[in-house]
């Protein structure tokens, strides 16, 4: 038995023109080495694109890629994850399961105040697959509080469990803003457990049970390309799992050190660094940190670098700063991590400063509620009134209307 186990692609997630398109290649990619590794099957933990309404384009370079595997008897199987959601929680993953192109197998139904999922199982190889969708700021939890684990634990069988949830044990320091949930919300017994949602690559043994997050299909921010250089997928055989990093672009990370250094010093060392090289078709980030000796971090002339690596055939070049500060003027410093991350730092830090953490869930609720934006086709009244009636279910003062 053979399958491969891709998570976060992703795609349309960047916005820079030069970038568009690379998630979308590393997807046609990946497929094609699945194809060339002749797995029995695919899955996919959550994410498949950035939005739960990608463009027309997109959308059918992956229902093009979806259809070669199903005529080649390569069935996909997947979970939505939080970036797969429209404000009315619709999602794109329902049209390409109902054209038979890929098995959403999060599924099952309420018994009492327990959730019981069902397996879906693979007619190839007879292996059963479940699991639990992704939400933003771990909304999903309470599918885990109330699941009925006895039933996915007793049956038999080889099984696999998909999720898009970040797990506290096994979290990167780089990422420790993220929600999480402790390992325990996972159930026993099965010998696969295919994970999404962190951008890292880890991999977990214990006896016969194997628990991977395979990384990003293709980085999908600044510090992403920095750390990891490439997308990567995983394949398992006979439950031995294999790493294979998908590259569309070669990366190049220059880190510069500026404590206690002038902006035409840092300029000087980063021109060093590229000196006698050439990066053909490269993507190439730079990041500078620590105290300046003198000046601002926007007396370094960035353009002159950037214009000398484009002439040694650089494909795309980037800069971070977020991390360098002057003794002479304090910049306002933005992280250069996601968003969300950014978002769960300063809630809980105000609500810690207030004793009132308990608001946190119904924050973030709020959050995404108003982070809704109109519906192809909707009129601007009845967006309206939809956010309305959104706010006022979240709030719970159904009463005062």
């Amino acid at each position: 038995m053979k399958f491969a186990h891709l998570a976060d692609c992703h795609i349309g997630a960047w916005k820079e023109p030069k970038l568009r398109n690379a998630n979308s290649k590393a997807f046609t990619k990946a497929i094609e080495l699945c194809i060339a590794q002749k797995v029995d099957f695919i899955l996919i933990s959550g994410d498949l694109f950035n939005t739960a309404l990608p463009s027309l384009d997109l959308l059918k370079l992956v229902v093009i890629k979806l259809k070669e595997l199903r005529d080649l008897g390569i069935s996909t199987y997947i979970i939505p994850g939080s970036h797969d959601f429209s404000p009315s929680g619709k999602t794109i993953l329902d049209v390409l399961e109902k054209a038979d192109l890929l098995i959403n197998v999060f599924k099952g139904k309420v018994v009492g105040k327990k959730l019981v999922l069902e397996f879906t199982t693979d007619e190839k190889t007879g292996v059963k697959i479940t699991g639990i969708l992704g939400k933003r700021g771990m909304l999903e939890k309470h599918f885990y509080q109330s699941l009925d684990k006895k039933s996915l634990e007793d049956e038999p069988g080889y099984k696999i469990f998909m999720f898009h949830t970040a797990l506290t044990e096994y979290k990167p320091k780089e990422l420790k803003m993220m929600d999480s949930a402790p390992s325990s919300f996972l159930p026993k017994n099965f010998n696969y457990y295919a994970g999404g949602h962190i951008h890292y690559v880890f991999e977990k043994r214990e006896k016969n049970n194997l628990l991977i997050y395979p990384g990003p299909l293709f980085p999908n921010n600044f510090r992403e390309i920095e750390n990891l250089g490439v997308g990567s997928l995983y394949i398992i055989t006979d439950n031995k799992p294999e790493f294979y990093p998908i590259q569309v672009y070669p990366s190049l990370s220059i880190k510069i050190k500026g404590d206690n250094k002038t902006p035409e010093q840092i300029e000087g060392e980063i021109k060093e660094n590229i000196k006698n090289k050439e990066f053909n078709n490269t993507i190439v980030t730079i990041r500078v940190s620590g105290e300046l000796k003198t000046g601002k971090p926007t007396d370094i002339n960035f353009k002159s670098i950037f214009a000398e690596l484009y002439l040694k055939s650089a494909y795309f070049v980037m800069k971070s700063t977020s991390m360098l500060s002057s003794k002479e003027f304090k910049d306002i410093k933005i992280s250069d991590s996601p968003t969300t991350d950014i978002e769960n730092f300063l809630i809980e830090e105000d609500l810690k400063s207030k004793n009132e953490i308990s608001k946190k869930d119904l924050i973030k609720s709020l959050i995404i509620l108003l982070d809704k934006e109109k519906e192809e086709g909707e009129k601007v009244n009845d967006f309206e009134h939809r956010i309305h009636d959104d706010l006022i279910k979240a709030l719970k003062v159904d009463d005062l209307f």
